[in-house]
């Protein structure tokens, strides 16, 4: 009975190869950069829609009036001599 049960913990503690690993690692990397990207598309929506909310409510801003362009300096006066 000892060498059946034996048996059977090799076959299952069997080592994984070099390359079942690199395929491990890169589905388990693949699933975490698709969550992220959920996650982030999923907080961008949900902004737009609160700012789309936010500028429904809001009145059309007046136009700004600009400056005056300053006037120029008197040539009477020399600075540099």
């Amino acid at each position: 009975m000892s060498t059946e049960t034996n048996s059977g913990k090799l076959s299952q503690t069997r080592r994984e190869t070099a390359e079942s690993k690199a395929e491990t690692t890169k589905r388990i990397s693949q699933e975490m950069l698709r969550s992220e990207s959920e996650l982030r598309d999923a907080k961008t929506m949900r902004l737009r829609a609160a700012r789309l909310a936010t500028q429904d409510d809001r009145p059309d801003p007046k136009p700004v009036k600009g400056r005056k362009p300053k006037k120029a300096a008197a040539s009477g006066t020399s600075a540099s001599k």
